[in-house]
């Protein structure tokens, strides 16, 4: 399924080099047209997610997922959001959140991979919807205990982030403070400043 958003800002990253055009397309918008986001659409992402790779493929990751159109569910969801993103992120078309498993199923012991495993396929997920012309807007501010408490998340899951799915809206709908941020040049350091061989801090000669 490929779809179209409502907004024709190109916010393509100016990447050094050749990347998936995916990848380019992907960003984290706030602005968001709350049209619903079709079911079909929301499985390609959640299956992209399956598919990302993890340690001892033990997938230690789940979502917890509200749609607009189940608006007692959605409200909840919004509950879970710190007051700046709830500003914005009410109007999304899906609100998620995320889980990892502490402990791994097949011994019991720690999983130290749990949150780069679980972090993989929010990405894959992210990934997916840019290539459908929707976007994943990846969230730190929330209410940890709050996601545990409406959803009854057992002992043993943390709650890492949460996600805001739909269609790319009108970022002069936004307040100021949430506009300048959305308009602003997108930026990334340059590979010389992590990409290292040879020692710490040495730029990779590749």
């Amino acid at each position: 399924m490929h779809a179209r958003g409502s907004t024709t800002m190109d916010r393509t990253a100016p990447a050094d080099h050749p990347i998936l055009e995916p990848l380019a397309k992907r960003w984290s918008p706030r602005a968001f047209d709350p049209r619903p986001v079709p079911p079909e659409a929301l499985r390609s992402m959640f299956e992209a997610a399956r598919w990302a790779p993890s340690s001892f493929n033990e997938q230690p990751w789940a979502f917890l997922v509200a749609v607009r159109e189940r608006a007692d569910e959605f409200e909840r969801a919004l509950a879970g959001l710190n007051p700046w993103n709830r500003a914005w992120a009410k109007n999304a078309g899906v609100l998620a959140f995320t889980a990892a498993k502490r402990d791994f199923a097949r011994n019991g012991r720690p999983n130290r991979h749990a949150w780069h495993d679980l972090g993989q396929a929010a990405a894959y997920l992210a990934a997916q919807a840019a290539a459908l012309g929707l976007a994943a807007h990846q969230m730190g501010g929330i209410l940890p205990d709050e996601v545990r408490r409406i959803y009854g998340v057992p002992d043993g899951w943390d709650l890492p982030t949460g996600i805001a799915i739909g269609w790319p809206g009108d970022p002069a709908a936004l307040p100021e403070d949430y506009r300048d941020d959305e308009l602003a040049p997108r930026e990334r350091k340059p590979q010389a400043e992590f990409v290292f061989s040879g020692g710490w801090g040495r730029a990779a000669v590749l």
